[in-house]
């Protein structure tokens, strides 16, 4: 019934029809579900509870006759005192000449518009004559397109539910809706379009927030056990002694973040389905330290390993320091593309005839020769800068290895659980002992003098120092401090005295990496780059990070940045030069010189930013909800997430009666099959 189209509502003809179908809403129950994307409420409250630039509601006294002005063509603004509660606020109307008749000195009115709590002046948007009414009265305003206004748009949805209401059907069991305090979907739908008052509307968003959440969940787990069940069969039997020692001849000890992540990277390495798990860990957290064990379990169990890397630089450190941690326990390689002819093909043949353990590389490890005798473990590092295709072509390198995928961008629980709800999520959120704080400090442009010879200074002491800017050369629309203009700035300012690198996008690989490596051989002493230096790259020497306009870049990429120095035992700078305007930039500046904690950082970035910025709008993958909010309910996502674990690992989708609804709505996502149990 509900699945009908929508031209079956009385009201709605073929024009409507089309129109609404420009809106997304195609049948019954597409009409139903378009809910309003915010609501007007129009409530008096005292003067000291509204804020600046606020659409609020006021009720007063009109003190004196308004005054009317003419501007432009046909254009009016009229203008009067209230009294409200013995204070006196400004009332201004444009375009609206005929109030001036209507309004009497001594009037009591109703004015709803916009605050300007420096002025004491309402901009009205609605005005009316009397008091407002004793309970608040709350509009719902709809996104609509073309020739579909909110007025024609509220009709139709109230036809529909007069006429197919009684058709709805309950998703949720009903114990979830008596535990859960929910209204039926029916009664939610109703308050969603018509609240009756706040209350009404605070559950009927609660009960579709907690049904969008769960039924996310569900699809997603429901993939996650198909996925797994494909991939049976896949048990490394490592040899757990070798690893202990393995350990135990580490020159540090782990901490206990690292060493609960490295049970859970181990106990799927052990278990019959194949690995997917996500290992999230700040800058310097020691993720490398547990990618190492990893691989060298995955060895023992006579498997092959391979570590993928987005750069050639980050690709040669990590083989170093494979190779100091591995001695003679291993055979590594290093594939890249600049690993040419002879010397290629000489790995290609070593890595296909089980010559080799462990192989390290950019993408290069994904070409088509590349074989793999028995690839039985596969560890992505900063796993956002590959595409998903060529993650996917690694895999099937071999016959399903484990997948581990490993990021320094702290991503905060409620997103990884929902943007990686097919992955598990690992985190090291503990630092190792003895690693010095970096000390940041947030300042205006005109101290750059002084930040000048601060890093003098510091490089006098054998030390090095990053400069980093958000544009790369000159641009009329924003003024932005460019490299290039920076790099000639630093050029001239330091003389001959200190060596001055530049580094952006623009450049070829090649020219990246030989200005990364005079900078990791100390030939250049300050580094002028754009954020490409965002990954990885480890320069134990480098103890300052200049970033100018800082207010541009968000809170993980500043954090990102800062992480690039305070690699060795010297104490570490960060000075980010900002000048925001907004109340966010500011706040932003603020948490960054409060908090070295990415993690801290990123539920911060998420309440500044939301969700789709955090990850950037294309590639995020984040799934769109209509009422929930992953960053303000994020306790909501939690419990549909326990709540489906608990229905999926009961199998009360197949075998309790009062989960068929809910099963009903999985078979019609297409995605639920009786293979499951």
């Amino acid at each position: 019934m509900l699945s009908e189209a929508v031209v079956n509502v009385k009201g709605i003809g073929d024009k409507f029809a089309e129109e609404l179908a420009g809106m997304g809403v195609h049948s019954i129950e597409d009409l139903l579900l378009y809910f309003p994307n915010r609501y007007d409420v129009f409530e008096v409250r005292p003067l000291s509870e509204l804020i600046h630039e606020d659409k609020v509601t006021i009720e007063g006294r009109v003190l004196n006759a308004p005054s009317l002005s003419f501007y432009g063509k046909k254009k009016s603004r009229l203008m009067f005192n209230v009294e409200v509660e013995n204070v006196v606020v400004r009332a201004v109307m444009f375009n609206r000449a005929f109030a001036k008749k209507q309004l009497q000195i001594g009037d009591t009115v109703t004015l709803t518009g916009k605050w300007d709590a420096h002025r004491l002046q309402i901009t009205v948007s609605n005005y009316k004559k009397g008091p407002a009414e004793s309970q608040a009265t709350i509009q719902p305003i709809y996104s609509v397109k073309g020739n579909v206004s909110n007025v024609k748009l509220k009709k139709a949805i109230q036809t529909a539910i007069q006429n197919y209401g009684e058709h709805v059907t309950e998703l949720l069991p009903s114990d979830y809706l008596t535990s859960y305090k929910l209204p039926t979907r029916i009664n939610a739908i109703k308050s969603m379009h018509f609240p009756s008052n706040r209350q009404a509307l605070k559950h009927a968003r609660r009960r579709f927030t907690y049904e969008e959440f769960l039924l996310f969940q569900l699809k997603v787990q429901l993939l996650r056990k198909l996925k797994r069940e494909a991939t049976q069969g896949n048990a490394q039997l490592f040899q757990a002694q070798k690893v202990k020692d393995f350990i135990n001849d580490f020159p540090f000890r782990l901490t206990g973040a690292q060493e609960r992540s490295l049970q859970q990277i181990l106990a799927d390495l052990k278990s019959p389905f194949r690995m997917n798990r996500l290992l999230q860990g700040d800058v310097g957290s020691g993720k490398t330290a547990v990618a190492a064990i990893a691989l060298y379990a995955s060895i023992t169990a006579n498997k092959q390993g391979a570590l993928m890397v987005p750069t050639e630089i980050l690709a040669e450190q990590h083989f170093q320091s494979l190779k100091e941690l591995f001695g003679d326990r291993a055979k590594i390689v290093l594939l890249t593309g600049s690993v040419k002819g002879k010397k290629r093909k000489e790995i290609l043949s070593a890595i296909q005839n089980n010559e080799v353990q462990i192989v390290v590389g950019t993408h290069a490890l994904i070409q088509d020769d590349v074989f793999f005798h028995d690839l039985g473990f596969v560890i992505v590092d900063e796993q956002h800068r590959f595409g998903v295709e060529q993650r996917r072509t690694l895999r099937e390198k071999g016959l399903q290895p484990d997948v581990l995928f490993m990021t320094a961008t702290p991503i905060p629980r409620t997103l990884a659980i929902t943007a990686f709800g097919d992955m598990d999520v690992s985190v090291i959120d503990q630092m190792p002992a003895g690693r010095k704080e970096i000390e940041t400090y947030w300042t205006k442009a005109n101290t750059f003098d002084r930040i000048l010879q601060f890093i003098e200074k510091r490089i006098q002491a054998g030390e090095q120092a990053y400069v980093i800017c958000p544009l790369i050369e000159e641009s009329d629309k924003l003024d932005i401090q460019d490299a290039v203009e920076l790099y000639h700035q630093l050029v001239e300012y330091y003389d001959s005295s200190i060596q001055v690198g530049l580094m952006h996008g623009r450049l070829h690989a090649e020219e990246k990496d030989q200005v990364m490596q005079q900078f990791a051989r100390n030939e250049v002493q300050v580094l002028v780059s754009t954020t490409v230096v965002e990954v990885g790259v480890n320069v134990p020497n480098a103890t300052i990070m200049v970033i100018y306009d800082a207010e541009r870049f968000g809170l993980s990429q500043l954090h990102q940045l800062r992480g690039r120095v305070g690699r060795g035992d010297k104490q570490s700078y960060c000075i980010l030069i900002a000048d925001p305007k907004g109340e966010v930039g500011k706040e932003r500046m603020k948490i960054m010189t409060e908090t070295n904690n990415g993690f801290e950082l990123a539920e911060q970035d998420l309440k500044l930013r939301g969700p789709g910025d955090f990850f950037g709008k294309k590639q995020s993958g984040m799934p769109e909800f209509k009422v929930a909010d992953m960053v303000h309910d994020y306790r909501a996502l939690e419990t549909a997430r326990n709540d489906a674990q608990f229905i999926l690992s009961q199998n009360l989708l197949e075998e309790d009666p009062t989960y068929h609804e809910l099963k009903v709505h999985m078979e019609n996502e297409g995605i639920y099959t009786k293979k499951l149990d």
